[in-house]
């Protein structure tokens, strides 16, 4: 029993921490519990919805408060446990409910991903820049950072474009 507790309370943490970097873990948001139920599959569209699981929230925590701790959400979860499995037994409930969420973590989707596309790498690929752009990568096309968008002072004496700059020395000899 102390072990499916303990990976439930694993679960309330991954969730409660989601998306907010200050998170401690200890308290869980209402949009982070709106998540938990709908990526654990506790609301099925029928006996809970996306209403229901927000009304157990705010039933559940205290009238000042915006966050629940796990002992709050364990309640919310006997709450919604009893629509959800309405044939079974008020303990069996409870477990299935626990079942449900244990082991799980955020799923993150609707993520911008790269888009791979002829003309993008066209653009991006530095080996085709040309003129000053050039200049701001060095050959393996990572950016030089400042001293790629600065004209650093040749003191050597010769001119930019000069092929033979610094062989003056095996001339004069």
């Amino acid at each position: 029993m102390a072990g499916e507790i303990s990976a439930l309370e694993e679960a309330f943490r991954k969730f409660a921490i989601h998306g907010d970097t200050r998170a401690t873990g200890k308290e869980m948001h209402g949009k982070n519990w709106s998540k938990l139920c709908k990526d654990c599959h506790v609301i099925d569209g029928k006996n809970v919805t996306i209403t229901d699981v927000d009304i157990v929230f705010s039933k559940i925590k205290g009238k000042s408060s915006r966050t629940i701790t796990f002992e709050q959400f364990k309640e919310a979860l006997q709450e919604l446990s009893k629509k959800r499995f309405k044939d079974k037994s008020d303990e069996e409930a409870v477990q299935e409910m626990y079942k449900l969420i244990e082991g799980k973590a955020p799923i993150i989707s609707g993520v911008t991903k790269a888009i791979s596309s002829p003309t993008v790498s066209r653009l991006t690929d530095t080996s085709k820049f040309t003129g000053s752009h050039k200049e701001r990568f060095d050959p393996s096309g990572k950016g030089k950072g400042k001293a790629g968008r600065e004209d650093l002072v040749d003191a050597s004496g010769y001119v930019s474009g000069y092929k033979h700059a610094g062989t003056y020395d095996h001339k004069v000899q």
